[in-house]
């Protein structure tokens, strides 16, 4: 089957084609980064989302499309992060709908359901991320849900998931995602405090299998969260530590302390130019809902791995030699 990949060079799309390829699809590989593999099974095209004429030339003759494009930040406001994330999604999709693509599966997000309002759990009932006092990612993922809703109301078969907090191998040893760079600090012993809140945790690849799971067999308009475990940050940076030999954090920060001192250290962070201290990158650690993701289970047979297993891989690869 001829398949398509927006995205198709970033984290989520380097493990996803790999299993594509597995099951004997032929890959059409959206992107205008470079080519991450040479597999003949996997062709090229450069493609933008936000130009009509040029997904419906990269998606013809496609049966399947998996969208992962998306731009993340933790910014209040980012203009581009608004229009790729939403009005990426709607041309994607009208432009599958218009050339007869079979069924689109959209990569979502946890940040699309409002974290700080969700009373400790999340399941695919819970309230959405429409708050102007959010983070401009968590509204715009959910605005990007409902540009794809409208296509789904005009014939296109579509299905959404929406992955935790996604980490382990393979990633980019250059431009590691936040979690696999933690994680990495806490390989180099370079992590003696860390932050005692926590967040559900997906492997990557799992993510991937569950993209697949929902092509097959999810159904036509539904959402389908892809969790994996919830750990606290200094649990995630122990269990790498131990596995790299060095030492691990000494103690946590308490996340209420975090929480309470946020309105003070969010405008000191902006002065010293780091989005570390804000909102969007604490405040769903500090909040630490649990993610159910009982649906994915029963309705597409998604089982994600221990994290225990993920945290090992993740460390063997980022401690693995690489080529000069």
């Amino acid at each position: 089957m001829k398949v398509a990949v927006t995205g198709a060079a970033g984290y989520l799309g380097t493990n996803l084609i790999p299993q594509l390829v597995e099951r004997g699809h032929d890959v059409v590989a959206i992107d205008r980064a470079a080519p991450t593999t040479s597999d003949p099974a996997v062709t090229w095209v450069e493609g933008d989302v936000l130009d009509p004429a040029s997904m419906r030339s990269a998606l013809a003759d496609v049966e399947v499309v998996y969208h992962l494009v998306a731009l993340i930040t933790l910014a209040e406001k980012n203009d581009l992060a608004w229009r790729v994330n939403t009005e990426g999604v709607r041309v994607t999709a009208e432009a599958a709908l218009e050339v007869g693509v079979r069924r689109f599966v959209h990569t979502s997000s946890i940040h699309a359901f409002d974290q700080y309002r969700a009373g400790g759990h999340i399941d695919e009932t819970t309230g959405r991320s429409v708050d102007p006092e959010l983070p401009v990612y968590d509204r715009s993922k959910w605005a990007g849900e409902e540009k794809l809703r409208a296509v789904i109301e005009r014939g296109l078969d579509a299905v959404i998931v929406n992955p935790t907090g996604v980490y382990g191998p393979v990633d980019f040893p250059d431009r590691l995602s936040r979690l696999n760079r933690t994680v990495l600090e806490a390989v180099r012993g370079r992590t003696p405090v860390m932050i005692g809140g926590g967040f559900d945790l997906v492997d990557v690849r799992d993510v991937g299998q569950g993209l697949i799971l929902a092509g097959e067999k999810g159904r036509t308009g539904e959402n389908y969260l892809l969790g994996g475990e919830m750990v606290t940050l200094f649990d995630l940076c122990k269990m790498a530590a131990a596995h790299a030999g060095v030492k691990g954090p000494r103690f946590a920060i308490p996340a209420k302390a975090l929480g309470a001192l946020l309105p003070v250290l969010e405008p000191i962070g902006k002065r010293l130019g780091s989005d570390i201290l804000s909102k969007a990158a604490l405040g769903a650690v500090i909040s630490a809902p649990i993610v159910d993701h009982g649906k994915a289970e029963r309705e597409l047979g998604y089982q994600p791995r221990p994290v225990q297993q993920t945290v090992a891989d993740l460390v063997d690869f980022l401690r693995a030699p690489r080529a000069a």
